[in-house]
């Protein structure tokens, strides 16, 4: 298989991390964003390796100027990605307030990194001159497509933040908006939509999670990387605009 460049924003988060681990393993070059220099370091420090391979970028692609910076330093180092995955997450912005409800800003700031920042980062890549970008994916959630189950929380409303399943669906739309508007310029662009990952959860939650999944448990580390690596291979050359689910059945109840 001919080696890809991927840039995964969010690279030095729980998924990113996992996801830029696989690329490199098998033999891909790969563009890590990360928004905070400690961690970033890390994610650096545990492939040193395969450190010709990996190249690491600090940027917070929240700020309105980032994306531009982003492809001019990937101009300095003469780097055209052919696979942008977008997979950038801030657990700030999922805060909810004591009453309940979710802030305005907290909302807007969701909403920015997980639809507007994919959407911005997609079109200034498919832009830039000598554009090679011909596959895109999205990480979204098995909640852009169901409401959350509250039987899985002890605390509901602040555990499974409502704009965090907004933000999702609104993902999964764009997926299917970029698709159709790039795909004369040979972009595909597809979304994963993922149940629960092992790995933050406790035993109990892991226990109710079982119980109201078809498969009976959480998806593993492994099983991420699988679905995320087809879509950007050879082997889904007919497919954009789609969302695949890869949740251990959740949705269907």
């Amino acid at each position: 298989m001919k080696s890809r460049t991927v840039l995964i924003s969010g690279a030095s988060g729980k998924l990113g991390s996992v996801l830029v681990s696989h690329f490199l393993a098998i033999g891909d070059q790969v563009v890590g964003i990360f928004r905070q220099s400690e961690s970033g370091m890390k994610l650096m420090s545990e492939h040193t390796s395969c450190a010709e391979k990996l190249v690491g970028i600090q940027a917070d692609l929240t700020e309105s100027c980032s994306t531009k910076l982003l492809l001019e330093q990937l101009d300095v180092r003469n780097i055209q990605p052919d696979c942008l995955i977008n997979n950038a997450r801030s657990v700030d912005y999922l805060k909810v307030e004591e009453n309940g409800l979710v802030s305005r800003d907290s909302f807007a700031n969701e909403y920015l990194l997980d639809v507007i920042v994919p959407y911005e980062l997609t079109m200034a890549m498919v832009m830039q001159k000598n554009s090679r970008l011909c596959r895109v994916v999205n990480m979204g959630s098995m909640y852009g497509a169901v409401a959350a189950n509250p039987y899985l929380y002890e605390d509901p409303v602040t555990q499974s933040p409502l704009h965090y399943g907004v933000a999702k669906a609104a993902l999964a739309h764009l997926t299917k908006e970029l698709a159709v508007r790039l795909v004369s310029k040979g972009v595909q662009v597809n979304c994963v939509a993922f149940g629960g990952v092992e790995g933050r959860a406790d035993e109990e939650f892991k226990q109710r999670y079982a119980k109201l999944c078809p498969m009976g448990r959480m998806l593993r580390d492994d099983e991420v990387t699988g679905p995320v690596d087809f879509l950007l291979s050879e082997k889904c050359s007919g497919v954009t605009g789609h969302t695949l689910a890869v949740d251990g059945g959740w949705s269907l109840w």
